[in-house]
């Protein structure tokens, strides 16, 4: 999907810029459910035609909730590639839709609002995908910070087609003891089956309204618009997104490196949770 905007509203110029084309790159965590295309060669044709249709900009968003850095750097490698001809000086790729922070921050807010009535009777089962064991994993971890800095006694976790599922998830939080079970769904997408939800199971809906994800994606291109003004097509820190992300490894007992480590990365300096 290719959505066109403002240029001047994005990136504070006086009116006489063409629009800029924004195209949003899906992964495991359901962007495509809101028109994003899957990295590879169908968002480099989204790109292409883009470019084709106005002589403006392209902004390409990675719409990953912080579990897909793949997406991120799959994003960086087609316009890296595609800035080298036709794209050149017209390619921006903004900063990701959000980070395991915002997640947290999100799956905190709605978790709250799920079991005000009665928290400690009253569990919460984050839903999503299932994707690689590293990604799969990430979401244990954002379940037991939700956990920790909420009301509720239980946060566990369920996968769409994969372990545990959506009906162990539920068993477990029964058997944990709870009278109630709220689902929030740490995807953009909806639950791949939503007639499996299980009777007086509470299916909370979409994580982020439509509205909501709007403003977001406003941000995240006015950043990269004003990133490209002045000369940084944000490729650099998108190809390094992966660093770090998947099996440790291990250096020998000198300590030596046959690679070299970059700096910290920087980060979106809208970091804050909208």
């Amino acid at each position: 999907m290719t959505t066109v905007v403002d240029a001047a509203e994005q990136s504070g110029h006086d009116g006489q810029a063409p629009p800029a084309a924004v195209v949003l790159g899906a992964g495991h965590e359901g962007g495509a459910a809101i028109g994003g295309v899957a990295a590879g060669r169908p968002l480099a044709e989204a790109v292409r035609a883009a470019l084709a249709a106005s002589p403006g900009p392209v902004c390409v968003v990675p719409m990953t909730l912080g579990r897909d850095p793949r997406l991120i750097a799959d994003c960086a490698r087609a316009l890296r590639w595609l800035g080298r001809g036709e794209g050149r000086d017209r390619l921006a790729l903004a900063p990701p839709f959000a980070t395991v922070d915002h997640l947290t921050a999100w799956l905190r807010t709605a978790a709250l609002r799920a079991v005000r009535s009665a928290p400690q009777t009253s569990a919460v089962l984050i839903t999503a995908p299932a994707a690689g064991p590293f990604e799969d994993a990430d979401l244990f971890r954002v379940a037991r910070l939700v956990r920790q800095y909420g009301a509720h006694r239980w946060v566990e976790v369920a996968f769409d087609g994969g372990d545990p599922d959506l009906a162990e998830g539920v068993e477990r939080c029964r058997r944990l003891g709870a009278r109630h079970v709220a689902l929030l769904r740490a995807a953009f997408g909806p639950l791949d089956d939503v007639r499996g939800v299980p009777a007086g199971v509470l299916d909370t809906g979409p994580l982020l309204t439509e509205a909501a994800i709007a403003e977001v994606l406003r941000s995240r291109v006015a950043h990269a618009l004003h990133r490209l003004a002045h000369g940084d097509d944000g490729t650099g820190a998108g190809l390094d997104a992966e660093h770090g992300h998947g099996y440790a490894h291990a250096h020998g007992p000198d300590g030596g490196h046959d690679h070299a480590h970059p700096r910290a990365h920087p980060h979106d300096p809208d970091h804050s949770p909208h």
